[in-house]
């Protein structure tokens, strides 16, 4: 089966404490950490709709780049049951505010954590390798055969 292709921003920062941080948010059904994600909006850039999608989910305000850092496949569960397979295109966004109120505040707890940690949290393994590159950790994953070769 073809994969349906979605957006994700992936909110970095660049000041406070030592080495990258990343913005994570938990999913709305299942409580699980993620990146804000959603599906491509008409008339939007891809770039465009997942920062849009990080304003929405984390209230995350900043400059998002054009070029997707990597892409990363998961199933997505839908309200009939079904498995719907998803390819989420992930643009680096540097992250300039946090918004105190933001649309899905109620759904969603947000954190911000080292890129190693959230490799630790997520559970697609595309995406643990994303968060690993920014670690600098990816060529210790594949040494240790966890990642890819």
């Amino acid at each position: 089966m073809e994969e349906t292709r979605q957006i994700a921003a992936l909110p970095i920062a660049l000041h406070g404490k030592p080495g990258t941080r990343v913005l994570l948010v938990t999913s709305r059904d299942t409580g699980r950490w993620v990146v804000p994600k959603g599906w491509p909006m008409d008339g939007k850039k891809p770039w465009t709709a997942a920062k849009i999608e990080a304003l929405e989910e984390a209230g995350a305000i900043g400059t998002i780049r054009d070029t997707p850092l990597g892409s990363y496949g998961y199933d997505k569960r839908l309200g009939d049951g079904s498995v719907l397979p998803c390819r989420v295109d992930v643009y680096p966004m540097i992250v300039t505010g946090l918004k105190k109120r933001w649309k899905e505040r109620k759904q969603r707890k947000r954190r911000w954590v080292s890129a190693g940690k959230a490799a630790t949290m997520v559970q697609e393994p595309e995406l643990r390798l994303i968060f690993l590159d920014l670690a600098g950790l990816a060529d210790a994953a594949v040494a240790l055969g966890r990642g890819r070769p």
